[in-house]
């Protein structure tokens, strides 16, 4: 190895740490011009109508869980018009809240993120006389529901679980993650600072914890929609599950042509809204193709 690309290596992962670190300072400052846009985006009826019922073809109410550094808004401002369009109940909710960061969820420790779903859940089923819900989620949020329904019970009241690029096995970020060993303390301050995302790297005691003994529980269907240009949970393979009632889609095998990459296909991606559909009424599915972007 060359000896400037030796040195660089602890420059990057000082790089690395401290952009982690900073996010909680810098959003913890965001102004209340920024909250007031956040207001004055959020749904006023339809999604998150808490008056809704679930029709005899969509019965069960469809929970949507963000990603990362996202929430319950800007995380679903494409896909639930979508679900609702077509008569779901769709419910979103806030997790992984740090105190004085506005705005930017899904950092906090993901069992106790967990433990929020799972309130929430409970809450949209008494809301809606559902026995079950379906849950929707993007990166994190297709992940971390799998710890709720391994092991707060969540099984019992999901009956399916879609997620969008998700962190199921971690990620190595490109290999970026790999870089916190050569900075002593980088990575108990990634674990201070932000731990759901100490606890979405590659090899992380959390996931070793949630992927013990099998990916999946008895009970649960599972899709798993990813992209071949994931830039952020990598590699993209990493994101698929194994066990029975899986169903693992690469999006670029249903359209060549599709570019999305981790964000566009959680957040504007048409051909896998067309799939998250499928996956919620498989009795109805319908091909997805390049066409179904315009459906």
């Amino acid at each position: 190895m060359l000896p400037w690309k030796r040195a660089l290596r602890p420059l990057a992962a000082l790089l690395l740490t401290a952009t982690v670190a900073v996010v909680p300072a810098t959003t913890a400052q965001a102004t209340q011009a920024t909250q007031a846009t956040q207001a004055a985006q959020a749904p006023s009826s339809g999604w998150n109508d808490y008056s809704c019922k679930p029709s005899a073809a969509h019965p069960r109410p469809v929970v949507l869980v963000h990603g990362t550094f996202a929430n319950s808004v800007d995380n679903w401002l494409g896909l639930a018009p979508y679900l609702k369009n077509r008569d779901y109940c769709v419910f979103s909710l806030d997790y992984g809240q740090l105190p004085g960061v506005p705005f930017f969820h899904g950092l906090g420790p993901i069992d106790k993120s967990a433990e929020q779903l799972k309130a929430y859940v409970d809450k949209v089923l008494a809301a809606t006389g559902a026995a079950e819900a379906d849950l929707v989620g993007h990166s994190q949020g297709g992940m971390m529901p799998r710890y709720y329904l391994k092991f707060l019970g969540g099984a019992a009241k999901v009956n399916a679980l879609v997620g969008i690029a998700p962190s199921n096995h971690g990620t190595t970020l490109n290999g970026l993650t790999q870089l916190l060993a050569y900075f002593p303390g980088a990575a108990d301050l990634l674990s201070t600072n932000t731990p759901a995302l100490a606890d979405q790297v590659a090899g992380s005691a959390f996931l070793a914890k949630l992927n013990e003994g099998g990916d999946t529980v008895p009970g649960v269907t599972y899709t798993v929609l990813a992209t071949k240009y994931d830039e952020v949970v990598t590699p993209y393979r990493s994101q698929f599950l194994g066990g029975p009632g899986v169903r693992n889609v690469l999006i670029q095998d249903l359209c060549p042509l599709d570019l999305s990459e981790h964000a566009a296909i959680g957040l504007l991606d048409r051909i896998a809204f067309h799939e998250v559909t499928n996956a919620l009424d498989p009795a109805h599915a319908r091909p997805t193709t390049c066409a179904s972007a315009a459906g």
